[in-house]
């Protein structure tokens, strides 16, 4: 059965606002990654490379905060409305092809559903109905940092 939790896209913050949430609620990450932890294919401007990639907070047993900078070299920066999207993680490859085809139809490609080097199948859109949606399946555990 998939999963739901929120992730929560910054424009340099992320850091910062991150810390905060950890303080309220009492629990210590369990991913950070910087943009400058990306593979050397995908370069990262020399400013941004300090900045959050991927952030995971664990609020509850079922539910992790997860969120990160938006970064102008790989789509540009976030607008209130267009900070928050839900992130769906699957418990297998068909599960995630599934959910994604079904609920990108008819609405924005943002990323395809692919393999990247987090080791993860991983794709984002905005539905037809305007909400944004990220689509995962973990084919490996996050490295902890």
């Amino acid at each position: 059965m998939a999963t739901i939790n929120p992730y929560l896209s910054f424009n340099g913050n992320c850091e910062a606002a991150f810390n905060f949430y950890r303080s309220v609620f009492g629990t210590e990450f369990v991913f950070v990654g910087r943009y400058a932890d990306m593979p050397a294919e995908y370069p990262v401007p020399e400013s941004e490379k300090n900045k959050i990639m991927h952030i995971a907070l664990p609020i509850s047993g079922k539910s992790v905060l997860m969120g990160g900078d938006s970064s102008e070299a790989f789509g540009g920066l976030s607008d209130a409305g267009s900070n928050v999207s839900l992130s769906v993680n699957t418990e297998s490859e068909d599960e995630a092809k599934r959910i994604y085809g079904a609920l990108s139809a008819g609405g924005k490609i943002l990323m395809p559903l692919e393999k990247m080097f987090w080791g993860a199948l991983f794709g984002h859109f905005i539905d037809k109905f305007g909400i944004l949606w990220m689509v995962n399946y973990d084919y490996e555990d996050y490295p902890k940092k």
